[in-house]
C-alpha cells in the first residue's frame, strides 16, 4: 500500500491508541519536501531534537533528526510506525536497555528490533561475553589525545590475499633500512632516555598485523601517501579504515573505503562526537547499518561503558574485526620507524 499523509495519520492514531506508553504521542510533522521542512517554523531539528517526516509523491518516507540528518528512508508503513515509536520512547530519556524494554512491552518484535539495531529484527541479540577494554577499545581514550598517533589506518586484502604490512609501510615512505632491520618502537626510544625520539615522534609511525588487517599508525600525512597507485593496487587492498583525531579542534572522524568506494551513504566522514547513545548514527538500512547494529549491541552488552569512543571502537572490533596488539605497544615491541626525508 502506498503511504500517504492520510494513511500515516490513521495508522499512527490506531497505534498510539493501542498502548498506554504511546498515549498522547502525536504523529511527527509531515511535510512534502525538504524545502517545506526548512520553512516550517516549528522545526527545532537544528538542535537535533524531535523527528520530522518528509513524504515523497511515490509514498517514500524520509525521517529527519536534525536539520540536515536523514536517519531513515522507507516505503514500509510498519517500519515508519516503529521508528516513530522508537523516537518517542527515546526522547523520554532512559538507557538503551530501558528503551528496548519499553518497546518490547508495546510489541515484542519491536523490542527485539531495537536490541538488534536493525530494521528487520534479525541479527545477534546475545551478549558478546568479553571485556571490551581487552580488545580494540583499549586505545580509544589515548587516541583522543593523539596518543600514540593521530591516525589509525587499517587495510584488509581482497579475499584470498593478505596485505603485507612491511610493503605497505615502504609504499607510504618508510625508511627501507629500518624496515629491513626490524626496528621496533623501543629501539626508537633507546639511547638517550627517549629525548631524540621525543623530538622526532611526529615523523614516526608504527605498523603491523592484527587479525585480517594490516595497520599503519602515524601523525603527519606520510610523505608518499600512496603516490604509486599501481604498487598500492598490487598489495591487493580491498578495504581501508581511517580513524583520525584532531585534539585542538576536538574533531574525531571515521571513514571506510571498500573496493575503491567510500562507504558513507553520501554523508562523508562521521564525527564521532555526533554519536548519541541509543540513536543509530548512520542511515537505517544504509551501507553502514552493520555499524548501527554493532553499536546497539555494544550499548546493551556493556552498560558500564559510558565513553562514546570506547563503545565505538568495540563496535568496530565486533563488526569489522579491527584491533591493535596492546602488549606490543606497551612493551615497545611493535614495528616502527621514521619516514624517509624526515
Amino acid at each position: 500500500m502506498e503511504i500517504s499523509k492520510g494513511t500515516l495519520e490513521d495508522a499512527w492514531g490506531r497505534t498510539a491508541a493501542g498502548h498506554a506508553l504511546l498515549h498522547g504521542v502525536g504523529l511527527p510533522q509531515v511535510v512534502l519536501s525538504e524545502e517545506e521542512l526548512d520553512e516550517w517554523e516549528g522545526w527545532d531539528g537544528a538542535e537535533g531534537e524531535g523527528l520530522a517526516l518528509v513524504l515523497d509523491e511515490d509514498g517514500t518516507v524520509h525521517g529527519y533528526h536534525g536539520a540536515y540528518r536523514e536517519s531513515f528512508v522507507t516505503r514500509d508503513l510498519e517500519q515508519v510506525l516503529y521508528l516513530i515509536a522508537e523516537a518517542a520512547i527515546r526522547e523520554r530519556g532512559g538507557s538503551p536497555a530501558e528503551t528496548a524494554e519499553a518497546l518490547g512491552r508495546i510489541d515484542p518484535l519491536w523490542g527485539r528490533r531495537f536490541r538488534t539495531g536493525g530494521l528487520d529484527g534479525t541479527g545477534v541479540v546475545e551478549a558478546c561475553g568479553r571485556d571490551p577494554l581487552e580488545g580494540f577499545a583499549w586505545i580509544a581514550d589515548s587516541w583522543r589525545e593523539q596518543i600514540p598517533y593521530t591516525t589509525l589506518a587499517f587495510f584488509r586484502a581482497e579475499p584470498g590475499r593478505t596485505v603485507d604490512a612491511s610493503q605497505l609501510a615502504l609504499l607510504y615512505g618508510a625508511d627501507p633500512g629500518q624496515v629491513a632491520a626490524g626496528t621496533r618502537l623501543k629501539d626508537l626510544r633507546a639511547g638517550d632516555g627517549g629525548r631524540a625520539h621525543w623530538d622526532r615522534q611526529w615523523d614516526s609511525f608504527c605498523f603491523g598485523q592484527s587479525g585480517e588487517w594490516a595497520f599503519l599508525l602515524y601523525h603527519d600525512t606520510p610523505p608518499k601517501a600512496r603516490a604509486n597507485r599501481a604498487a598500492y593496487d598490487g598489495l591487493g587492498v580491498g578495504e581501508g579504515v581511517w580513524l583520525t583525531a584532531t585534539l585542538g579542534k576536538a574533531i574525531y572522524t571515521f571513514s571506510y573505503v571498500k573496493d575503491g568506494q567510500s562507504v558513507n551513504d553520501d554523508i562523508g566522514a562521521l564525527e564521532l562526537l555526533a554519536y548519541d547513545h541509543g540513536r543509530s548514527p548512520y542511515l537505517r538500512g544504509g551501507k553502514l547499518d552493520f555499524l548501527n547494529r554493532a553499536l546497539r549491541r555494544a550499548e546493551l552488552d556493556h552498560p558500564e561503558l559510558t565513553n562514546t569512543y570506547q563503545l565505538y571502537f568495540h563496535a568496530l572490533e565486533e563488526s569489522l574485526g579491527l584491533g591493535l596488539p596492546r602488549r606490543e605497544f606497551a612493551e615497545g615491541e611493535v614495528r616502527a620507524g621514521y619516514w624517509t626525508g624526515k
